[in-house]
């Protein structure tokens, strides 16, 4: 079989509930990394696409709500992002110091 101390930690990790604390956080940087990626896409398709063409329409395009609600888009899940990834680097180090 195993070993006591091994199956004492996984007991421990399921007791605090750290499965799941890791799935929402996985969850969360998995969705707001996705929201961003997706508008990033879309922002090139729509407002700046590529070739010559896109270059000439890229002064309307780029001016546009749609194009301007996507870009504001993007800068907002980038922060929310940035966010995630330093709370949970943060509460990694937290845990290590034993703060």
């Amino acid at each position: 079989m195993g070993d006591p101390q091994e199956t004492s930690l996984i007991t421990k990790i399921r007791e605090n509930g750290l499965v799941n604390k890791l799935m929402k956080v996985g969850g969360s940087i998995l969705l707001v990394y996705s929201l961003h990626y997706g508008t990033a896409k879309g922002y090139n398709m729509i407002c700046v696409p590529d070739g010559f063409s896109g270059y000439l329409f890229g002064f309307i395009t780029t001016a546009s709500p749609w194009c301007k609600l996507m870009l504001e888009f993007m800068k907002v899940t980038e922060n929310q992002y940035s966010t995630v990834i330093l709370i949970v680097l943060s509460g990694i180090l937290m845990q290590v110091l034993g703060v």
